[in-house]
């Protein structure tokens, strides 16, 4: 996109959705969204109303999500505010220089050598998770598995007692449901509960502040603490809101990944029979997954300047919804790409982790969990099978996943 430089205007209202948007949005679409993403795909870039850009090509969302004039600030749409809208401050909604100066006191903590570092934890903690399963019997893979190992994982890194596991995860569903794109507002329920979750888990985490500022550990909340870069450094409002997002965004879509692909193989034998025989195809075998069912399946962006997507004009402040999920089955860069492929060589190309400035920074940590969970997963189980009607899905339509996958099985190997 090009332009000059303008305001943003005056605030709009959301008019009632057209029946294309209605259709994905319906929950009744939950269980399968791509035939309705494939629609707003061909018709991209897509104007449903005044203020609402939606895009949904690959070509056009990898560009968009590198543009420095699409901004990550919500305040700055035309949109009028739903209460699902940022409550605290965190780098998610940062644009460069400030996002960037934050992103880097941040990041030293996920530099790959220490990301590595925790595969033997990872693993650990998955094969703990697997031997406490019954011999044989059922899997419910959401809570025994999917949830379990991330929350760990980030509560260890972050310095949070998994004890506190129930609290992290309520809140933090809570907080997910609130993360749909600005189509319609969301019910007031959803927003109120939201609202309580982050209150509860901003006073937690102050409380945990307060402690390391007396006893600093070797965690990620004292490294918060401590960091500096150039005489720059996280104050208490900084801080916790880089935790908030951290533990949600920490677990909340590497559970959906986990999940997503545990049904994929069950639903796709003979992928899952390549896997099983080579365990080291579960690398390619998380790239397709994140290709063909994406955890997080639209992300936005604000325009600061009067432009264009393609043919269509875009004015300052018209927020640009981009739809990762059909990005992701574009069939101008991937071949047959409603097919679930585990040795498909361009998978690796998705927008999952977005691109750009705001590529996901815990991209690697999510990636190294969904690999030594779908190894000890395709290797364990004797005969792992979906049980007949033993899904259903979470209500959110941007964090895609389900919410509870039953697998019955014949026995567990040791490992």
């Amino acid at each position: 996109m090009s332009g000059t430089a303008g305001g943003t205007g005056a605030p709009i209202d959301r008019p009632a959705l057209p029946a294309e948007i209605a259709e994905l949005t319906d929950p009744g679409n939950r269980e399968d969204p791509y035939p309705y993403l494939g629609k707003l795909r061909d018709r991209s870039p897509y104007i449903p109303f005044d203020g609402l850009v939606v895009v949904g090509r690959h070509a056009q969302c990898s560009a968009l999500l590198r543009d420095p004039s699409m901004s990550a600030a919500r305040d700055r749409a035309r949109l009028s505010p739903t209460p699902n809208g940022p409550r605290t401050r965190n780098f998610l909604h940062l644009d460069p220089p400030e996002h960037t100066r934050y992103r880097r006191l941040v990041s030293g903590a996920f530099a790959c050598r220490k990301v590595g570092a925790l595969a033997p934890r990872i693993r650990q903690i998955a094969l703990e998770l697997f031997r406490s399963v019954p011999e044989s019997g059922t899997l419910e893979v959401v809570q025994d598995l999917a949830y379990p190992l991330p929350l760990r994982v980030i509560c260890e890194v972050l310095g949070v007692p998994f004890t506190d596991r129930p609290l992290l995860q309520e809140w933090s569903s809570r907080l997910s449901e609130s993360l749909d794109p600005p189509l319609g507002p969301p019910p007031a329920h959803v927003a109120t509960e939201a609202a309580r979750a982050r209150a509860a888990f901003v006073g937690y985490f102050r409380d945990l502040i307060r402690e390391r500022r007396k006893a600093p550990r070797e965690d990620l909340i004292s490294h918060l603490l401590r960091v500096e870069e150039n005489g720059s450094r996280l104050d208490e409002a900084d801080i916790l809101a880089t935790c908030v997002l951290l533990i949600n965004a920490g677990h909340e879509t590497t559970v959906n990944l986990i999940g997503n692909a545990v049904l994929a193989l069950l639903r796709h034998p003979e992928e899952f029979r390549r896997l099983r025989a080579d365990p080291g195809l579960a690398a390619p075998t998380v790239e397709e997954v994140l290709r063909y069912d994406a955890p997080v399946q639209m992300t936005s962006r604000i325009a600061t300047r009067p432009g264009r997507i393609g043919d269509t004009e875009v004015a300052p402040g018209d927020t640009v919804l981009l739809l990762l999920g059909a990005a992701n089955r574009d069939p101008d860069v991937y071949p047959d790409p409603d097919r679930f492929d585990i040795g498909r060589s361009s998978a690796a190309s998705h927008l999952s982790f977005g691109a750009g400035p705001h590529f996901c920074l815990g991209s690697g940590l999510a990636r190294l969990e969904g690999v030594i969970a779908l190894e000890l997963f395709s290797t364990l189980l004797v005969r792992p099978r979906l049980r007949p009607d033993g899904i259903t899905y979470k209500p959110n339509l941007n964090l895609r996943g389900p919410a509870r996958l039953l697998v019955d099985f014949d026995g567990v190997r040791t490992g």
